[in-house]
């Protein structure tokens, strides 16, 4: 339901504030002010998307819990989703989610309404990589040697002269 309110308020928002802005600076100040916050959200989204994936790389690297990086990674996809969006209110809640502070608040406040039952890292018991794997029968290794063997050719059989035949 929420969903439904939020694709039908959001439009009634933008147009509300096109209206207002229009009204105040003209159309064409307008259109070019939803332009460049669109060209400058798309500069921004970049550069703080390709920090927040090497934050992540480090988190990997260091054996931490990633769900910090990856959660301010997805919060910056979705900024670049709402400033690419025409718009005012969008380009607000957009720049908002670019910076650092506003996305840490957002997910400290998740925190508390998330609960994560379970969290993993390292091999796990069915990885095959694991060394403690158990092993079954599947996991057999046979050592062989193997010769070819070629059909007999046929009496009519006559070479191509592009095989050894």
């Amino acid at each position: 339901m929420w969903l439904f309110v939020a694709f039908l308020l959001v439009p009634l928002i933008e147009i509300g504030l096109f209206i207002q802005v229009g009204g105040w600076i003209g159309l064409w100040p307008t259109l070019g002010i939803v332009v460049l916050t669109a060209i400058l959200g798309t500069y921004l989204v970049r550069s703080q998307g390709i920090m927040a994936l090497n934050n992540l790389r480090g988190s990997f690297s260091r054996l931490e819990d990633p769900s910090e990086p990856l959660a301010h990674g997805a919060m910056i996809l979705l900024a670049g989703a709402l400033l690419l969006t025409p718009g005012f209110f969008t380009d607000g809640v957009g720049f908002a989610l670019l910076a650092p502070p506003v996305r840490s608040a957002l997910i400290r406040y998740l925190r508390k309404h998330i609960k994560v039952r379970r969290f993993e890292m390292g091999p796990q018991p069915e990885d095959p990589y694991n060394p403690n794997r158990p092993r079954g029968p599947r996991d057999t290794v046979i050592d062989a040697d193997f010769h070819e063997v070629s059909e007999p050719k046929k009496p009519t059989h006559q070479g191509s002269g592009w095989t050894k035949h």
